[in-house]
């Protein structure tokens, strides 16, 4: 840097900091230069945040935006011209229905909706495909155009001419020390600097009719997205209908019941030790329990000729002349002895066991 160009950095670091700590006045704008400076500026903040809102309207995940930036990235520097795109939700869960549908069948009524639901999710990440297009060239590429260009150089004539104005302040409070010729030059670049400031200002202001043709034109895509989407959903709407009516009116098949083969479930004495369904005892009661077929048929031949009853836990007498029996066996009631026993036969025994461990089926007459 040159020694003026020292000096002029030191002129209006020192005019900043007597205007800052000392109070000192500096040179005062027009009111309708602040006026516009203030139009400007609302103006430039609008289209930034609009710009920005757009992009997360568009691309409404964070985590896949991230995604999609760094895959652009790392395309362009393997020399891959072609973007990536934005990955739709509407694609990815029209993937997954393709998937499974096509996993069932298609000739199965789920599986066949879930392809024509899963085409028609495909067809409608087209459109916001469609959509994305349509925005980024009819409206956030004007506006990303006046971020880049018109909107920066508003702001660097603003800081251009707040410095000429800190250097031109500088040197009026020292005139008659430093040349008049030099004071002189100060004030034209104030002036010429305010006057570039104000052009730019006021041509980013006079183009509001260039902003609203690019929300009309964010309307318009908007409006063509929607009517193509309602499009498809109409359609997916109408063959779903037509999927239930078509189930509905199915008459359902009666599955038959299959013949299964008996199991013998007694303890064959050659046996080597393995599993044998002839040798399996039955998974809900003891080895020494009937099985449930054969519960069954006594029970119904007991109901029909004497007074029975069913155990409800194991009992394994503890004095002679009881009776022991396992939980679900069928007893034969002959006696009721008091509130709190039985007297009954089971397996050719005869014995006692208690009110509370069994529940009465038949009744004693």
């Amino acid at each position: 840097m040159s020694v003026a160009g020292l000096k002029k950095q030191f002129y209006k670091a020192s005019q900043l900091m007597s205007e800052k700590v000392g109070g000192a006045e500096g040179t005062k704008l027009d009111e309708d230069f602040k006026d516009l400076e203030r139009k400007a500026d609302i103006t430039s903040k609008a289209i930034s945040d609009v710009l920005c809102k757009t992009t997360e309207y568009l691309q409404p995940n964070p985590a896949s935006r991230a995604r999609l930036t760094m895959a652009n990235a790392m395309s362009k520097m393997r020399g891959q011209v072609k973007s990536l795109g934005y990955p739709q939700a509407e694609g990815l869960l029209g993937e997954c229905m393709l998937k499974y549908g096509r996993d069932m069948g298609e000739d199965t009524n789920f599986g066949g909706a879930l392809v024509e639901m899963g085409e028609a999710m495909k067809r409608l990440a087209e459109v916001k495909d469609s959509l994305d297009i349509d925005v980024k060239q009819n409206f956030i590429d004007p506006f990303q155009t006046i971020v880049d260009k018109d909107l920066k150089d508003i702001q660097h004539h603003l800081k251009k001419l707040e410095g000429r104005r800190l250097d031109y302040d500088y040197k009026k409070k020292r005139q008659g020390k430093i040349a008049d010729e030099e004071l002189r030059m100060a004030m034209e670049k104030f002036e010429e600097s305010r006057d570039a400031a104000e052009t730019s200002m006021q041509n980013l202001l006079d183009t509001d009719v260039e902003q609203v043709s690019q929300l009309c034109a964010l309307v318009g895509s908007q409006l063509q997205f929607h009517k193509q989407s309602m499009q498809v959903l109409e359609e997916l709407a109408g063959a779903m209908r037509e999927r239930v009516n078509k189930a509905q009116s199915q008459p359902r098949q009666k599955r038959m019941p299959v013949s299964r083969p008996s199991i013998d479930y007694s303890d064959p004495e050659d046996s080597n030790g393995g599993w044998n369904p002839s040798a399996a005892a039955p998974p809900s009661y003891s080895s020494t329990a009937p099985s449930f077929n054969r519960a069954s048929s006594r029970q119904k031949r007991n109901s029909a000729d004497q007074p029975c009853c069913r155990s409800l836990y194991d009992f394994e007498p503890e004095n002679e002349g009881e009776l022991g029996f396992n939980e679900g066996n069928v007893i034969t009631l002959t006696n009721q002895i008091d509130d709190n026993w039985y007297e009954g036969s089971f397996r050719g025994q005869t014995g006692l066991f208690p009110c509370n461990y069994v529940e009465v089926m038949v009744p004693l007459r």
